[in-house]
Parts: C-alpha cells; structure tokens; sequence
C-alpha cells in the first residue's frame, strides 16, 4: 500500500510522546517493547501501523479493536542513550472506544463498536490492569488540528525532523528533553493563572502537565504532527503560542491578540475539515 494511499484513508492526525529509558517501564512492558521493535526506519514503522488500523477498520466482523499481539515500539537515541515509546494499542483503543460511547449517538456507537467487540476488548484493557504498576499512556492523539497547549512544551531552535516523501511533506517530528518540556508547561501554567486564569488553555495545560508528571526525568517528548504537516509547515506556532502567553504576563493584550489570530488563520481552517463532507 502506498504511502499516499494510507494517508488518503485518515483524518489527520498528529501525536505528542513521551520516550522513557527501558528501566521505567514494568518487565511485562518491556517485554512487549521488545517484541514491538523493528529494523524498519521511523517512516516505514509509521506506514505500517497506518495499515494495521485501516485493515481493522475494514474487517468483515466489524471488529475494529487490536487483538493484542501486534504491537509498534518506536524509540529516540540522544546522548548516547536510547529511549522508547511503545504504541499501547490496546489500551488507547479502550480509552478511544470510551470517547466515542459517551460523544456519538447511541445507535451510531453500535454499529462503530458492535458490543460483542467491546466486550472481548474489554477482557484484554482487564489483564493490563491486572498487571504490576499503574500503566502510562505515553501517546496522546490529536485529529485535525494540534492543540495549542502542546506547543508550550517545544521552542524555536529545539531539533526538528522534516521528513519528505513523493514531493509533500510527510512530518515534522520535534523534540525536547522531559526537563525542558515541563519547565516550559510550569512556566505557562503560572503566567496564565495570573494573567488569564479563565482561559480554556489554562486548563489544558494544567491536565498536561500532569500528564507529564508521570514520567521519568530521563524521558524525551516528542511532538509529531503527522499528515497535518503538509498543510502548515513550516509553522511558528510554539513561537506564537509563547508570544501569547508573555504578552498576557505583561499585559499587552494587543500582542497577545495578534498572536491568537496567527495561530486561529493557520488552524481554524484545518479544523473546519471535520465537518467538511
């Protein structure tokens, strides 16, 4: 399948990941980090996971859930060290089924999820929790557009990978070591409470941060916009973003409204691509 067809067959989406040292993980995590690497390159492991959701959406059985067995390690190598970010489909595609029981139209659930599905997937989430330790999420989703709060935790100048295929831009991956992400989080969380304390992205932010908590100081975060790329980039939205918050610390409601709008010419129209028909 090629690479223009998977992309074709998705909405866009982006992810944010947080890479953590083996040792942070449980040996049953481990375990199935080891079985999930691969010698193939980011871009083909990235392709190949794109496949195996739309081959389960496709199913005759209208079973749409991982069956536990196919799992996708991916990892960054900085200063020597190297630091993992397993898919955890089994779990994410629990929390995403919740999403959608509590959001979509009773009748629309059923089809999407027939309950027999849910049931048997469900038995899979129960074994996981059954396991050692409190599991972690490390992958958090985003379709058809990137939240502004997750670009509070990425600067101008931090390393970036543009990757390219068949003449589009394919993504753009940045990183920041755990340290620096949530330094950055800290910092806007308690400019906006004072500056802006009823601002929706006050409490994004909070919840991030949070989220970030979980995690071992030797992590990486990882923001990879995926095929949201090709639209925007190159992009300043962490620029704008941090414009926008430092404007409100200073009061400079002008700065910061010119920032917003920035980042509202550039998202907005992509947003609306949820609702196209």
């Amino acid at each position: 399948m090629s690479a223009r067809r998977v992309r074709a067959g998705r909405p866009l989406a982006s992810q944010l990941r947080v890479y953590e040292p083996l040792s942070a993980f449980t040996a049953e995590e481990q375990e199935r980090i080891r079985r999930g690497l691969s010698e193939q390159g980011r871009n083909e492991l990235d392709r190949a996971e794109a496949e195996d959701a739309l081959r389960r959406i496709a199913r005759q059985s209208g079973d749409p859930f991982p069956d536990g067995r196919a799992e996708f390690t991916r990892s960054i190598t900085a200063d020597g060290k190297t630091v993992y970010c397993p898919s955890q489909l089994v779990l994410r595609s629990g929390l995403a089924a919740e999403s959608v029981l509590t959001t979509a139209p009773a009748p629309l659930a059923s089809v999407l999820l027939p309950e027999t599905a849910r049931a048997r997937h469900q038995e899979r989430v129960d074994r996981l929790a059954e396991e050692p330790g409190t599991p972690r999420i490390n992958t958090r989703e985003s379709l058809w557009g990137i939240p502004f709060s997750w670009f509070v935790l990425f600067h101008e100048g931090d390393p970036t990978d543009v990757v390219e295929e068949d003449d589009h831009v394919a993504t753009v991956r940045i990183t920041a070591t755990w340290a620096k992400a949530i330094s950055r989080a800290r910092f806007a969380v308690a400019n906006l409470a004072l500056a802006a304390p009823e601002m929706n992205l006050l409490d994004e932010l909070t919840t991030l941060t949070e989220w970030l908590e979980e995690f071992s100081p030797d992590s990486m975060v990882e923001l990879d916009y995926g095929s949201v790329a090709d639209r925007v980039f190159p992009d300043d939205s962490p620029t704008d973003v941090l414009l926008g918050i430092e404007c409100l610390a200073e009061g400079d409601m002008t700065g910061a409204a010119a920032a917003y709008r920035r980042l509202a010419s550039r998202w907005i129209p992509i947003r609306q691509l949820a609702r196209a028909s």
